[in-house]
């Protein structure tokens, strides 16, 4: 058998083969070798080579399963051989990749590409990933569409003020060195950014923050140190550039790649450019390579599921089921 892939190119040759698809899958799903029924967790069934699935030796519903059943990949018709080469691009390109062109690379619709590149951002959602602390950097962001683009009505109607009306505020914080979270969030108000902030970051960590009133107040739990951006960006130790260069990431990707991304979905685009921003190092400050996030990635997708309805907003996602 070849040698696991350490690029795209070497990746699309790879999983061209079943059975190299069904080897990377098993070893990264089931690491200590022992594959385990995902509807009653009994372990050891019995492999079916013919058909590539596993049969539970115990008699219930869905017996027999296949290495996608309780991933994202759960229902596609699509195989293997397309799935990873679209995460792989997913999680390694660092301004996204449009599903345009997904559908143009593995011959399949733009709706589907579309539904691929959802579900794949499901697999990159992180887990909660503990605390941050050390320093920390906290700021917030508008997303929406740039007037010049927008009809005069249209323009008339959305930008008043400063501009942010109709726009998406996302919420970010980033320890320096270390991992950002973002949130889309409500409002910019002191208890709603306060609320998420006391939940991510230890309490004595050294916050820093620009001068928004909403986060007064914070000095009674934390070092907190504010830059005036109307003086200046950077006095010292004091800035918001590490989150600030997070943003220019992210809005080239939603500008340049996506080009219009509706609100009810901006938090799977957030997921995504934070698996890459997260993932970008290994514990010990080293880079990693394009194939270390490519095997992070598809260690997360097990036991995540986006069906079309959930997607599109037409029922509640469903919550995944667990074994005891």
């Amino acid at each position: 058998m070849a040698s696991e892939p350490k690029t795209l190119q070497e990746a699309i040759v790879y999983f061209s083969d079943a059975d190299n698809c069904l080897s990377y899958m098993v070893a990264r799903r089931w690491p200590n070798g022992v594959v385990v029924c995902p509807t009653c967790g009994r372990e050891n069934p019995k492999y079916i080579a013919d058909r590539k699935v596993w049969q539970c030796s115990i008699k219930h519903a869905k017996r027999q399963f296949s290495v996608k059943v309780g991933t994202i990949f759960e229902d596609s018709p699509l195989g293997l051989d397309k799935w990873l080469p679209a995460v792989w691009l997913l999680s390694n390109c660092k301004n996204g990749i449009s599903s345009y062109e997904v559908a143009k690379d593995l011959g399949v619709s733009q709706k589907t590409a579309w539904f691929m590149l959802s579900r794949i951002r499901l697999g990159l959602q992180s887990e909660d990933g503990g605390m941050l602390a050390g320093e920390v950097e906290v700021d917030e962001t508008f997303i929406g569409g740039k007037a010049r683009n927008m009809h005069k009505a249209k323009r008339a109607e959305k930008i008043q003020g400063r501009g942010v009306e109709g726009k998406e505020i996302v919420f970010g914080m980033v320890e320096r060195g270390g991992r950002v979270v973002v949130d889309h969030v409500e409002k910019r108000t002191k208890r709603e950014l306060q609320t998420v902030i006391r939940g991510r970051v230890e309490a004595g960590s050294a916050i820093f923050s620009d001068e928004l009133l909403s986060y007064e107040g914070l000095s009674e739990d934390y070092k907190h140190a504010i830059i005036n951006h109307a003086v200046e960006y950077v006095n010292g130790n004091v800035h918001t550039n590490t989150m600030e260069n997070f943003w220019s990431l992210l809005k080239r990707g939603l500008q340049g790649t996506y080009i219009s991304v509706e609100p009810f979905h901006l938090f799977r685009y957030l997921d995504e450019q934070a698996f890459r921003y997260n993932n970008r190092k290994d514990a010990n400050g080293e880079p990693l390579t394009d194939a270390d996030r490519f095997d992070i990635a598809v260690r997360q997708v097990v036991g995540k599921r986006l069906t079309w309805d959930e997607l599109t907003g037409k029922v509640l996602p469903t919550q995944p089921e667990t074994i005891n």
